[in-house]
């Protein structure tokens, strides 16, 4: 998948899941560990948000899992302040599911 396919895909993540529209700002590279195991090594992409009544910022990244991609979209509401911070909201989510 190209890359503009792929940030157009997270901003339609963003979206559905955020009812507001968004504008690609940058890629972060993220490289997070626990107890000593890579538990995310990869991009996740920075959106500032057009018409969220409560965040400027979003980040959104996608990963595969067999033969689907998932996408996960993040707001910028303390304590989310950054990408690694939005990681770890999603990865503590994920955990709770």
């Amino acid at each position: 998948m190209a890359k503009s396919e792929y940030i157009d895909n997270l901003q339609a993540v963003i979206g559905k899941m955020h009812g507001c529209g968004s504008t690609h700002v940058e890629s972060v590279p993220v490289h997070e560990m626990f107890r000593g195991e890579t538990v995310w090594n990869g991009v996740i992409e920075v959106f500032d948000l057009v018409g969220h009544p409560k965040a400027k910022r979003g980040y959104a990244w996608g990963y595969k899992d067999g033969d689907q991609t998932h996408y996960i979209a993040v707001l910028e509401i303390p304590p989310v302040v950054s990408p690694v911070t939005a990681l770890r909201a999603a990865i503590a989510s994920k955990a709770q599911k």
